[in-house]
């Protein structure tokens, strides 16, 4: 199996990768937009702000690529985000393959902003890998709107969506490299999907 890790040089790469190979597959890093369609699956990792991270796409040229990607493509944190139609950070457009919008995430009591730690899941999807009652680790100050792609929430301050699927795309707010068993077991299920 080719495992492509999208590499916009920066990020939460390594991590990644490591998360990978502890599951007996190594990845390759790449910006490669030849590289990258032609892999089995397709990992859109991320961290920093969205109309940055899509100017990185676009320059690059695998904007066209991420969006007719036909087999398993997983966006992790800003990398699911991308996933969506835009974000009101920075007003960016995004990729468009769910349709969505990401918020930013509002301060309440007893609840600060980035939401950055640990949180419990209700899952939809046992399908995903992951279970209700599993703690994942979360770091972020925007989330989507839940919808019919969600297949796993959180809950700060509002349902937050830990994990969405629409088709052959997958997502992860959370940090599965960070979640422990819970999060590799999401990793493994979207290698077998």
């Amino acid at each position: 199996m080719t495992l492509a890790i999208v590499d916009l040089g920066y990020g939460n790469i390594g991590s990644i990768r490591i998360a990978f190979e502890r599951l007996g597959v190594t990845p390759i890093l790449t910006a490669d937009p030849g590289e990258i369609a032609r892999a089995d699956r397709a990992v859109l990792p991320g961290v920093g702000a969205a109309a940055f991270a899509m100017a990185r796409i676009e320059e690059r040229g695998l904007g066209d690529v991420l969006r007719a990607f036909p087999r398993p493509l997983l966006g992790i944190c800003l990398g699911m985000q991308l996933l969506f139609d835009r974000s009101e950070e920075e007003d960016a457009a995004c990729l468009a393959l769910i349709e969505g919008v990401v918020r930013r995430l509002e301060p309440a009591a007893g609840l600060s902003v980035p939401h950055m730690g640990w949180s419990r899941l209700a899952v939809a999807d046992p399908g995903c890998g992951l279970a209700d009652g599993d703690y994942v680790y979360f770091a972020h100050s925007y989330a989507c709107d839940d919808g019919p792609a969600t297949i796993a929430r959180a809950d700060h301050g509002r349902p937050i969506p830990a994990a969405i699927r629409q088709g052959n795309v997958l997502g992860a707010q959370f940090h599965p490299e960070r979640s422990g068993a819970a999060g590799a077991r999401f990793l493994r299920a979207f290698l077998d999907s």
